[in-house]
């Protein structure tokens, strides 16, 4: 293990006029800040262009005929770890974020996601369901833990602050020991031993 901050982008998923994305992702954010083993950068993707037609070209070999899908697989390629903020849709998750995914390849393997979702009663655990088969096939590893916001609506004050901050604190505290864990170890031993499977 190595002292030297992980490089965590943290993914704003939804793009939907009036989104409440914003919300947890801001408190997540304020609340990673706080650590000194993290440095963050925030990937909003309703300020991140990217081409829903993408031209004729494999994107498992990490070359991108798009100067906005080169700009994206940048910051996804210097990130050692990441942290999706995740709504849920119609049981799932948004396209947009399907489309940021699918965009890039090679620049999320080997690397350690972890998830904040929110939604109605299930608190968008069935996007993050989801969102764990589509990292497995880039050979990503995701997080057991998540944090998770059932019924979000009644979840945050009108100031965006939560209504339990105590609760969601520790579920982000546990979740991320494991995203650095992970993050720190798969670094290292890229560093030593590139992972080319």
């Amino acid at each position: 293990m190595t002292d030297t901050p992980l490089n965590t982008a943290v993914l704003v998923g939804s793009t939907r006029e009036n989104r409440f994305a914003p919300n947890p992702a801001a408190w997540f954010v304020d609340h990673a800040k706080q650590r000194d083993d993290l440095a963050l950068d925030v990937i909003d993707l309703a300020e991140t262009p990217l081409p829903t037609v993408q031209q004729a070209h494999p994107v498992y070999t990490g070359h991108y005929p798009s100067p906005d899908v080169r700009a994206f697989a940048s910051r996804i390629a210097a990130a050692d770890a990441f942290v999706v903020a995740a709504a849920e849709y119609n049981h799932s998750f948004p396209a947009p974020l399907k489309l940021a995914i699918d965009s890039v390849h090679p620049e999320w393997r080997a690397k350690p996601v972890g998830f904040v979702s929110y939604g109605g009663l299930a608190g968008g655990l069935r996007s993050v369901e989801q969102l764990r088969l589509v990292f497995a096939e880039l050979h990503a590893v995701t997080m057991r833990d998540t944090v998770s916001f059932p019924n979000y609506w009644k979840e945050f004050d009108a100031d965006g602050n939560p209504t339990n901050p105590d609760g969601v604190a520790a579920a982000a505290t546990t979740m991320l020991n494991q995203l650095v864990w992970w993050g720190t170890t798969l670094r290292d031993a890229k560093r030593d031993h590139p992972y080319d499977v």
